[in-house]
């Protein structure tokens, strides 16, 4: 338990404390410096605790060092470059210049170092209690994990926040030709002459997508019967079919036989339409999943549950099978999102800290029509496309919809699934509203500027009950 419960006093220390010498035992000790790692240090150190952090790899977890960081940074490239070339407005000349590769990914790379600096070692300067250790560490028992420097650390409750990394299917031949994930495909030195990727969910098609609008030709193929499979049907056939309009060529439904390497690039044998096909490009990008950083911790000594993809199994306060020891992040699994770690580190923390009972209460924002009947939910749906909104239009980019899900008996909302070019500005409207459990009157009912995106969520809470077609500007 800690010693008080008061909020330490900030200092601005030159350094961070970095593996200080002294005692070696701590109220909590916290295995990963990633979001949910710094969370809970946070959180431990505002409530009074001593804490140490161990970070094998570089400080500041998968976001800002190879995940959404440095990736919607080069998104933003890709579109800038995009729009040069592809735009419809008349009177605005377009260009096909070649985008600087090099000079992009520079930039990239000085954002990722200049937030890891400002997000985590400055955060870290600011903590006093917390001491960071920068070396791997292995479990000896449910309280003690020994440093690769040799140097034993105990602590009242441990922590486990070691994260997720990029996993590649089995797939015959893919060991021996070598690929690209992510990370090694964001840090290419130069653009590649084409591109095949394996793998149709966010990431696959995030970087497949970014790559097609710097120029490389791009071929994506995915096992499911169409792209972002855990997504409400609709949204993955019409995005399928937005990515190929900009030159992606994509295969849903395959059985990929085989990779190959030779001098030319890769050659990937599949399995389409009861055909047997090749696929080439130069550079091959494998995009099947992530799992779980537990390898090498020695969980399996102590005991500790891991799940069938090697994921750390917690209860509802975030404690493993051995009670001393909790666990956050994506180390336990799905969902894998940088704000859920955040959340379940702090929360980790504070139960294994103050003994609260504090529940891990995280769901998917929203249903498709089919969850919702699997829970024994009548759905309503309503769907506008972006075509019937006007910043839509005024931005000469109608490609999409936005699409509501009711309860056919409460009218309350319960899904929502967004499919536009800044669709992650509006969702969080549908997250509140489901949350707050707000109906599609209280939607219709609520203004929204003109003209703004958001708008679209009103006129598809009134597309239940209205033909918005028929619906002069701005109507109530």
């Amino acid at each position: 338990m800690p010693r008080s419960l008061g909020k330490p006093v900030l200092a601005a220390l030159a350094e961070p404390v970095t593996g200080a010498p002294g005692g070696g035992h701590y109220d909590l000790l916290i295995l990963g410096g990633g979001s949910a790692g710094f969370a809970a240090a946070i959180k431990a150190a505002d409530l009074g605790a001593r804490v140490a952090m161990v970070e094998g790899g570089t400080l500041g977890g998968t976001c800002v060092n190879v995940g959404c960081i440095p990736s919607k940074t080069l998104l933003r490239a890709a579109a800038a470059q995009h729009g040069r070339v592809a735009h419809g407005f008349r009177g605005i000349a377009t260009t096909d210049g070649a985008p600087d590769w090099p000079t992009v990914r520079a930039e990239k790379d000085a954002l990722v170092a200049e937030l890891r600096r400002s997000k985590y070692w400055n955060v870290l300067r600011a903590y006093p209690a917390i001491t960071l250790f920068e070396e791997r560490a292995t479990f000896r028992s449910p309280r003690e994990v020994r440093l690769a420097s040799g140097r034993a650390l105990t602590a009242g409750k441990i922590v486990v926040a070691t994260g997720a990394s990029a996993w590649a299917a089995p797939i015959p031949g893919l060991g021996a030709a070598g690929y690209l994930d992510s990370t090694g495909a964001m840090a290419l030195e130069r653009l590649p002459e084409s591109l095949l990727v394996i793998g149709a969910s966010a990431v696959g098609l995030e970087l497949g997508q970014l790559f097609a609008r710097l120029g490389v030709p791009v071929t994506v193929l995915e096992a499911e019967p169409r792209v972002v499979p855990a997504e409400d049907s609709d949204i993955g056939a019409a995005l399928g079919d937005y990515l190929r309009s900009e030159g992606l060529e994509l295969h849903t439904d395959v059985r990929i036989d085989r990779v190959d390497r030779d001098g030319a690039g890769y050659a990937v044998a599949f399995h389409a339409s009861r055909e047997t096909r090749t696929a080439r490009a130069a550079q091959l990008l494998v995009a099947t999943g992530r799992r779980a950083n537990t390898a090498g911790l020695a969980l399996d000594r102590l005991g500790v549950r891991l799940g069938p993809k090697g994921e750390i199994v917690v209860n509802e306060l975030l404690q493993t099978t051995q009670p001393d020891i909790y666990a956050a992040g994506d180390v336990i699994g799905e969902p894998m999102f940088v704000y859920v770690a955040a959340y379940a580190g702090a929360l980790a923390a504070e139960n294994a800290l103050t003994g609260q009972a504090r529940r891990y209460d995280v769901a998917s924002v929203g249903l498709t029509e089919l969850e919702a009947r699997a829970r024994g939910i009548e759905p309503l749906a309503a769907k506008v496309p972006l075509e019937h909104v006007a910043r839509a239009r005024a931005a000469r980019d109608t490609r999409g919809f936005i699409k509501l899900v009711a309860d056919a008996r409460t009218k309350r909302l319960i899904g929502a699934h967004l499919l536009a070019a800044e669709a992650g500005e509006i969702v969080t409207e549908a997250a509140l509203a489901i949350k707050l459990g707000l109906t599609i009157d209280d939607l219709a009912a609520t203004f929204h500027p003109y003209l703004t995106l958001s708008e679209g969520v009103k006129l598809a809470a009134q597309a239940f009950t209205k033909d918005v077609a028929k619906l002069s500007c701005c109507a109530a």
